[in-house]
């Protein structure tokens, strides 16, 4: 009987781990698909004189990094009255305030400070943040990024060429973690890698699940169309993936990517262990609030996955498991992800942090149980010095 039960778990991991693998490959043809956007290709914005993009970031104690941001925004091809930017501060205690203001007189672009009060505080201050710019905002088009961010000089006029030849209602780019110099920080780079991809490619092939609040831009007629955050304000966070949602549901064939390298925005990856718990901490947060259930299950069975690999590992050691089962397991899962995310990253640019892979997969199941289980349990967590919930 045991021995029937010990066969019996193991088809059933191989099952769930076959058709793992079967959706990687079908997020791989995903991402295949998408198409690279080549800008040479379409017209030009010389011919508009009016604001179109309104950049928005939402800042709290970034003293340190606004600088750099403020002048990549200075450095942009995009003509400086085609767009703007608002920087809405969100309680800082350091000069990021100072900085700003500092900078509003030399900018050569409209440069808004905006100040969260404390009748805006809610629970997701970057969501009144990003409702309060929206409000003041000129441009059709909004765009939104963080302040410890850096953007190319093609940032602003990709986006504004993407809407010009496209139905986009909302577009998703692309992000990732530079500068990557500790083994930490390359090993975030490939894990943040596999969210990117898998929301590209999620996007593309109809279901849209994930995309990132430092690299999005959506209309404004969209936003106030869907009634922006409304339903999730007492939400810390998913500024990002709730309004994507929404915004999918309104507008179906609305929803896309831009696949251009020079889209990308890069991020610096956080700093120790405690840090990453609390970012990842944060993200796990929202996944029970999602309302698709197709999201739902593709997290569960993410999470019913790696739990299952984990839980084979385990019985192994114990004598329980068999062992050339579990390594089959394992190659069939790590085989067709290594391929997924060997061209992720070589889209990143981060293609010499392709031998970093199997180390990540090493530690992934541990990470999603770990996190999948603490979404459960619903807590506070810190965010730039303040707790929130």
């Amino acid at each position: 009987m045991y021995l029937v039960a010990q066969k019996a778990l193991e088809i059933t991991i191989t099952i769930i781990t076959l058709i793992y693998a079967f959706f990687t490959t079908f997020l791989m043809i995903g991402w295949l698909k998408i198409p690279r956007f080549r800008p040479e290709l379409f017209k030009n914005a010389k011919n508009m004189s009016q604001c179109q993009l309104s950049v928005v970031i939402v800042v709290r104690n970034e003293a340190e990094n606004i600088p750099a941001l403020l002048q990549d925004l200075s450095t942009q091809t995009l003509a400086s009255n085609l767009f703007e930017v608002f920087i809405v501060n969100d309680h800082s205690t350091d000069d990021t305030v100072k900085l700003v203001e500092a900078y509003q007189t030399k900018a050569n672009y409209r440069l808004h400070l905006l100040h969260l009060t404390s009748d805006d505080f809610t629970h997701s201050p970057k969501k009144a943040g990003i409702t309060k710019a929206i409000q003041q905002a000129r441009g059709k088009y909004i765009i939104t990024t963080d302040g410890d961010c850096r953007v190319s000089p093609q940032w602003l006029e990709l986006y504004l060429q993407f809407y010009q030849t496209t139905n986009a209602q909302l577009i998703s780019g692309g992000v990732t973690f530079a500068p990557a110099k500790s083994a930490f920080d390359q090993i975030q780079v490939v894990e943040f890698a596999s969210l990117i991809g898998s929301g590209a490619a999620s996007l593309q092939m109809g279901f849209p699940n994930m995309c990132n609040g430092a690299n999005l831009s959506y209309k404004k007629q969209a936003f106030e169309a869907v009634e922006g955050f409304t339903g999730t304000e007492h939400i810390a966070s998913g500024d990002d993936e709730f309004l994507m949602h929404k915004i999918a549901q309104k507008y179906p064939q609305g929803v896309h990517f831009i696949k251009q390298p020079q889209s990308v925005v890069t991020t610096l990856p956080v700093p120790n262990l405690r840090h990453f718990f609390h970012q990842r901490k944060r993200w796990a947060s929202k996944w029970s609030f999602y309302r698709d259930y197709k999201v739902k299950i593709l997290a569960f069975f993410i999470f019913l996955c790696n739990f299952g690999l984990l839980f084979a590992f385990l019985m192994n050691i114990f004598g329980s498991y068999a062992l050339t089962t579990f390594l089959m397991q394992l190659c069939i899962k790590n085989a067709i992800e290594f391929i997924f995310l060997t061209l992720i990253l070589s889209y990143l640019h981060q293609r010499p942090l392709i031998w970093w892979i199997p180390v990540v997969q090493i530690i992934y199941p541990i990470y999603v149980v770990f996190f999948g289980l603490l979404a459960q349990r619903k807590s506070a967590y810190e965010w730039k010095g303040r707790k929130l919930t």
